[in-house]
């Protein structure tokens, strides 16, 4: 595939009436999807039996929330809104019902199935909404890592790098999706670099020789399928 420097949100922008889902081929796990919410569109309220995470690219939604089965067994179902937009991220454990309305902009998000067996970070919450770029720090000339979440085939993690680092050149062991949160860097991929700002992304693929450069202070997602 061609790489280069992308934005979600503009790569699947909302349509008129349409709730659009584009798997993100990442790995072949289709654990990873693009959505498109058209202007007032909604999803009803499902449940994923895995814990699933929501990565807001554009626009605005109003998330609905409700209980697991136990408490919808027993008529104690009822839901809570949280909002979630460009920039949020949103942890919600498998068994939860989960349905969303996008606002008058439409709405654009990444939508990550973890497995059953995943393990969170307790810097997020369930069913609370942060702000990706604000849940790590920079530490002074260093390059500071802290993954979100984990399971046998795919890791959500958060890096900042402050002034001047660099991570060195390596190759991939999956598929990679580069979420930029923060300033602006080099993306160093097979010999050609790319350069890259806040709310843009990089694709890597498995085994794509790569390395990340600072330009000022950077602060990144990254998204990687991992072979089980």
């Amino acid at each position: 595939m061609e790489h280069r420097v992308f934005k979600i949100e503009e790569e699947h922008r909302p349509k008129a009436a349409l709730t659009i889902s584009t798997d993100a081929c990442l790995g072949g796990a289709e654990r990873v999807h693009f959505f498109s919410l058209g202007p007032h569109t909604d999803i009803s309220p499902e449940r994923y039996d895995c814990p699933a995470i929501y990565i807001g690219a554009g626009g605005q939604a109003d998330y609905a929330l409700g209980y697991g089965r136990e408490q919808e067994d027993r008529g104690e179902a009822s839901f809570f809104p949280v909002r979630l937009e460009k920039g949020g991220v949103l942890f919600v454990p498998g068994g939860i019902l989960c349905g969303m309305k996008a606002r008058e902009m439409g709405f654009v998000y990444t939508e990550i199935l973890m497995e059953k067996e995943t393990n969170m970070n307790e810097i997020l919450k369930p069913a609370e909404v942060f702000c990706l770029k604000d849940l790590i720090d920079y530490e002074k000339g260093s390059i500071a890592n802290m993954d979100l979440a984990s399971g046998s085939g795919v890791k959500l993690m958060i890096l900042s790098f402050d002034e001047g680092c660099v991570l060195s050149e390596h190759r991939a062991p999956g598929d990679a999706l580069l979420f930029a949160l923060e300033g602006k860097a080099v993306i160093g991929y097979e010999g050609k670099d790319y350069a890259i700002r806040e709310g843009e992304n990089f694709r890597f693929d498995k085994n794509g020789l790569h390395s990340v450069r600072a330009d000022g202070r950077f602060k990144m997602a990254l998204l990687l399928m991992l072979e089980g």
